[in-house]
């Protein structure tokens, strides 16, 4: 079994500038950025995020998904939802993470940026990695 945190740090990865920021005053917590601008945020162990989807699916995730709410300090009403994501959750559960990690960062970061990464998105796969 892989470590929720390793799960998450492989998606991040993929992401062009990408880095991982851990937060000294939050106990170490850390967030993925891309220039400086917060598109993940985790505890340690990557068992709890939080993340921004568009308005409409955020609200759609948050009636249809145990453990998902709007985020807290007010980002919920910008599409930043949380949710809980227990250690064993299974390699499909990660697969659509990985598409709501990746659609937060294409809506925080640069449009240049973000175009690579929804280019990526739209090749037809056939059915593995070249």
């Amino acid at each position: 079994m892989v470590a929720n945190m390793t799960r998450l740090q492989r998606i991040v990865d993929e992401l062009p500038e990408a880095v991982r920021v851990d937060i000294e005053e939050w106990g170490g917590h850390p967030t993925f950025r891309v220039r400086g601008k917060n598109f993940v945020f985790s505890d340690p162990d990557a068992s709890s995020l939080s993340l921004k989807l568009p308005h409409e699916e955020a609200a759609a995730v948050v009636a249809t998904e145990p453990g998902a709410q709007p985020a807290g300090y007010g980002l919920g009403r910008h599409g930043w939802i949380s949710l809980t994501v227990p250690e064993s959750d299974r390699d499909d559960r990660w697969d659509q993470l990985r598409e709501w990690v990746r659609t937060s960062y294409t809506l925080i970061a640069p449009k240049t940026l973000a175009r690579v990464v929804l280019a990526e998105d739209a090749v037809p796969t056939t059915g593995g990695r070249a």
